[in-house]
């Protein structure tokens, strides 16, 4: 399985570019595998994020911006959904991922199959 983090290299923002730094250092320091999907760079990427991200998880304006985060071609969420999981940590089962044993986000999935 392979997490694919959908972000803008060129965007203006300020605060999405923090958002994607945020979820891609996070992805690295724990060394959950992933692949960065520009969408600034690459229209294809561009469109097949904005045709996946599902309908209830678009703005009632506009397109989704990035960071959406997906597993293979199944859409996790965006930034606000993987901040939640973090906070909880709960990132590998947002992630659709299982959690190394030992780890926080183990102990989490333990403790929700309980």
């Amino acid at each position: 399985m392979v997490i694919r983090v959908y972000i803008a290299s060129s965007s203006g923002s300020t605060a999405i570019k923090k958002k994607q730094q945020d979820v891609l250092c996070f992805l690295e320091a724990n060394k959950i595998g992933f692949e960065e999907k520009d969408i600034a760079a690459n229209e294809e990427n561009r469109k097949w994020m904005r045709e996946n991200v599902p309908e209830d998880s678009r703005p009632s304006t506009g397109y989704p911006l990035p960071p959406q985060i997906f597993n293979e071609c199944q859409y996790r969420g965006d930034y606000d959904a993987f901040f939640e999981a973090r906070e909880n940590n709960a990132v590998y089962a947002f992630l659709g991922l299982t959690a190394p044993p030992g780890s926080k986000g183990a102990e989490a999935q333990a403790n929700q199959q309980a």
